[in-house]
């Protein structure tokens, strides 16, 4: 798959299909690859990316700090992840384009339709994540990591994340560099040598940031209820994804559509009815026609 540098970073993508331009924030948290459009939980079972791909030119990419793409480290926020996402689009030259976030991939989609409306053509938020449960348990990976920094020093954490082979969500001890670590031999020298104290301050930032309410994260509220753009929401319905956050999102974004079937229900063929029926009317309302 080709790589591009975006802000910066080292960006694995692929585009397949083809048809109108959908940018694809991908599932999975802090293992956020390709891959997991196909593999992991609701996508492996519903597979959307399969119906997706007959119909738009899905553009679909590592999301930075995961699988083979790179990092930087710093106090990453959404706006970062929105930098990524809007760099594909201009080395595509695309000026415009649907939205789809998957699980946390969801938050950088509503950060971006906030700060580009103008660039969203309609969003699909995919099983968003957030919720209480889900909020502790964000900030509890953060606490383990630095735990395990404090007791243990920067060139251990090296030696693990190589050792196990493992990203972030799944073992928190590794912290949320530990794929770009595996990835690049330069970066892991870096990162052994990085001033501890800075680094804590960095990511004890980063994870307040990210995981700063108990609903849905990614924008705030007020610029939510200031959208105009098409919105379809499909909830779920889990520790990590709670429908609650899913309603949530439903009465901040104005004239948004939710998808009021519960998670088990959710199967190929009526997802798939779902996304056409959405973005049939999404064409509709942005004055556009389906090729």
């Amino acid at each position: 798959m080709p790589f591009v540098t975006v802000d910066g970073i080292s960006t694995r993508y692929d585009v397949i299909g083809d048809g109108p331009a959908l940018l694809m924030y991908s599932p999975g948290g802090f293992n956020a690859t390709i891959e997991t459009w196909t593999t992991l939980g609701i996508y492996a079972r519903v597979n959307p990316l399969d119906y997706l791909s007959k119909r738009f030119k899905c553009i679909v990419f590592d999301r930075r700090e995961t699988g083979q793409s790179g990092g930087r480290i710093e106090r990453v926020t959404w706006r970062d992840m929105v930098a990524q996402g809007r760099g594909l689009l201009d080395h595509q030259g695309i000026d415009r384009a649907f939205l789809m976030g998957g699980c946390m991939g969801v938050s950088p989609v509503i950060a971006f339709a906030v700060q580009h409306p103008e660039r969203v053509l309609g969003q699909v938020l995919y099983w968003p994540v957030g919720g209480a449960r889900y909020r502790m348990s964000s900030h509890q990976r953060f606490f383990e990591h630095l735990a395990y920094v404090s007791q243990n020093g920067m060139a251990a954490v090296v030696e693990l994340a190589l050792a196990t082979g493992k990203p972030f969500g799944a073992d928190p001890r590794g912290g949320p560099w530990a794929s770009v670590i595996q990835k690049s031999t330069q970066f892991a020298k870096e990162f052994a040598s990085f001033d501890v104290a800075k680094y804590r301050a960095i990511v004890t930032g980063m994870g307040w940031t990210l995981f700063d309410r108990d609903t849905a994260p990614g924008a705030q509220p007020e610029d939510l209820l200031g959208l105009n753009v098409p919105t379809l929401i499909i909830p779920g319905q889990d520790a990590s994804h709670a429908t609650s956050a899913a309603m949530y999102l439903h009465e901040c974004i104005p004239n948004s559509e939710y998808w009021a079937v519960n998670a088990v229900d959710q199967q190929s063929a009526n997802t798939a009815e779902r996304l056409d029926a959405f973005f049939e009317s999404a064409f509709e309302k942005q004055g556009l026609v389906r090729a």
